[in-house]
């Protein structure tokens, strides 16, 4: 029994950041509702290659969409004809929590909002996903990862700096202001299952990836609005620490993270440049962050002549903090995600499936991988049936007047 086995979540969001949230409640235990698009889904669904084969070797889903939809139970249902906005209407009145991401006020036609919903169901959690909330300027402005990123300053400290070879401001690798939105999106939603199940209450949240985002700024964010300081791109060094950098070595790249003074003193030791860490411009993290420009170039030489293989060997036995820069294959070869479980198998429709693993771990009630990512429409009339105990002709009649797929 997962620790939201209790609870049933009706999950009208796609693309990232919804289901992302909606993901995490469902390997938590909880029942996920995905609501979808008759002939369509998910735009995930199609955002590839790469993509998987169905048995007779067609294109099935792409990889994308596996990557935030486990453990749901997919239903697929025109919201735009009334009869399927009803069916909605009625899977909300017997779910705990409504997740959708739709732009601001769109889901008001079909009666879907949270108005609406909480006033037949007062006990609802009716959470919005959007890029920029319900208020405010910009609240019926589109909101895209990639374009959250820049508002929300994560590009001006992203990339190599200013003079620099490649120098422009750089998104990163994945979609960073989606994922925490996601997170923080199921903190909110952990946040209201407890209070609805004290008192009985639903509520309405509002998350916004512009939010989100400006939150996770983190010490970047301080740097401004306590210091004054406006940050800018680093490239691979830190604003706060040094050094903290990438370092080029005689076969590759090194990632040196010097977090304390006591940490430089070892490094130096260890890379035989003691002399430095006794110089006045370099004894204190407060010196170095100033002597960052004079310091760095001292550094990079020594670096350059060893293998990375060498230096991680030779820094870690003086219990200095150092690392490789993996390829995601190198990931998931690594002796730590191996012993970490961080792979798991499900038997999908198309084959074994491998995916990666919750990096949840809770002694009590862990992670269950009860569902693999669902087919569009998969369960479309076992939901019907079970939940809204329809009869087979009824069923059948809504997918003849193409209600239901």
């Amino acid at each position: 029994m997962g620790a939201l086995s209790h609870i049933r979540v009706l999950d009208l969001s796609r693309v990232l950041a919804g289901p992302w949230a909606t993901q995490i409640l469902g390997d938590l235990g909880a029942e996920i509702i995905k609501i979808e698009k008759p002939g369509e889904g998910d735009e995930t669904r199609h955002f590839g290659p790469p993509f998987l084969k169905n048995q007779n070797g067609a294109k099935a889903d792409a990889t994308y969409f596996l990557s935030a939809n486990r453990n749901k139970k997919s239903v697929a249902i025109d919201l735009a004809n009334p009869e399927g906005a009803g069916l909605v209407k009625r899977l909300a009145r017997r779910a705990h929590v409504v997740v959708e991401n739709f732009k601001t006020g769109s889901l008001a036609k079909y009666g879907l909002d949270y108005k609406s919903l909480s006033a037949e169901n007062p006990a609802l959690i009716y959470c919005s996903l959007t890029g920029f909330g319900h208020s405010g300027p910009y609240k019926d402005k589109a909101g895209y990862d990639y374009l959250v990123q820049g508002m929300a300053g994560l590009m001006s400290i992203t990339g190599q700096p200013d003079g620099a070879p490649g120098a422009e401001p750089m998104k990163v690798g994945v979609a960073v202001s989606d994922l925490l939105t996601g997170l923080y999106t199921t903190i909110a939603i952990l946040a209201a299952v407890v209070h609805q199940g004290r008192t009985g209450e639903g509520q309405e949240i509002d998350m916004a990836l512009f939010d989100c985002q400006t939150a996770a700024l983190a010490n970047q964010a301080s740097n401004y609005l306590a210091g004054r300081m406006v940050p800018t791109r680093l490239g691979n060094a830190h604003p706060n620490i040094v050094p903290y950098q990438v370092f080029a070595t005689a076969d590759g790249f090194l990632i040196l993270a010097v977090a304390n003074d006591a940490q430089f003193r070892r490094f130096a030791k260890a890379a035989g440049i003691e002399h430095l860490a006794e110089d006045a411009r370099f004894k204190t993290n407060a010196d170095r962050v100033h002597h960052r420009e004079t310091l760095i170039p001292l550094l990079q030489p020594v670096f350059a002549a060893r293998k990375t293989a060498d230096w991680i060997a030779l820094l870690e036995a003086a219990n200095v903090p150092c690392g490789p820069i993996n390829r995601v294959d190198q990931v998931f070869a690594d002796p730590q995600a191996i012993a970490r479980g961080l792979t798991i198998s499900m038997a999908h429709a198309t084959g074994p499936l491998d995916l990666v693993a919750s990096p949840l771990k809770l002694a009590k009630t862990p992670p269950d991988y009860r569902l693999p990512p669902p087919l569009l429409g998969e369960h479309t009339d076992e939901v019907l049936r079970e939940v809204l105990e329809l009869e087979e002709n009824v069923v059948r009649s809504l997918r003849e007047k193409s209600v239901i797929a």
